[in-house]
């Protein structure tokens, strides 16, 4: 068979490897066993005292472009993750006493998902007490997480989702770890 008349079909495998699914928040969220054994270090100082600011960086997934995060999708991410140990209040009133303030600064990803997808992840948060002003914590969290061939063998647009959902469940787990270790 010549190269010829393979294009095609490698031409259609990576228009197919491009088009977007958008990460999702939920699996993006510090999981129930870990958020269980995190609640129990919180600080009194965090208990219901942390509320997210809107989330910059991240963006929407793209129909060509693989798939992305998005700013909303990390913001409520980040909120259901604070919620599950106990560090977000149940209701606005009375106001929180501390604001996490986040960015998505890197999402390194393949140009064309392979067998196997590893995904970057580089967030910047910063945890600033509301009442003084001042800055109580402030890092840049990087990290890598994978999916593999077995974990969606005809998409790799949806090895490439699982591989983002995972690389930021990742890194707010680290952050959440941080968190806790604070004497606000």
């Amino acid at each position: 068979m010549s190269r010829l008349a393979l294009l095609p079909a490698a031409l259609l495998a990576l228009m197919l490897a491009g088009c977007g699914t958008p990460s999702q928040p939920l699996p993006m969220a510090v999981a129930p066993a870990d958020a269980l054994q995190i609640r129990s270090w919180v600080p009194d100082a965090l208990r219901a005292q942390v509320a997210v600011a809107a989330v910059r960086g991240g963006e929407e997934t793209g129909r060509w472009w693989g798939s992305r995060v998005s700013a909303v999708a990390l913001q409520q991410a980040l909120e259901e993750s604070l919620y599950a140990v106990g560090m977000r209040p149940m209701s606005p009133e009375p106001p929180a006493r501390f604001e996490l303030q986040a960015e998505l600064l890197q999402l390194d990803q393949p140009l064309v998902p392979a067998l196997g997808v590893t995904v970057g992840t580089a967030v910047r948060y910063t945890l600033v007490d509301k009442t003084s002003g001042k800055t109580v914590y402030q890092r840049r969290i990087a990290n890598t997480d994978e999916a593999s061939l077995g974990e969606a063998v005809l998409s790799p647009s949806e090895r490439l989702r699982i591989a983002n959902e995972r690389a930021l469940r990742a890194n707010i787990n680290l952050l959440l770890r941080d968190l806790v270790t604070l004497t606000p």
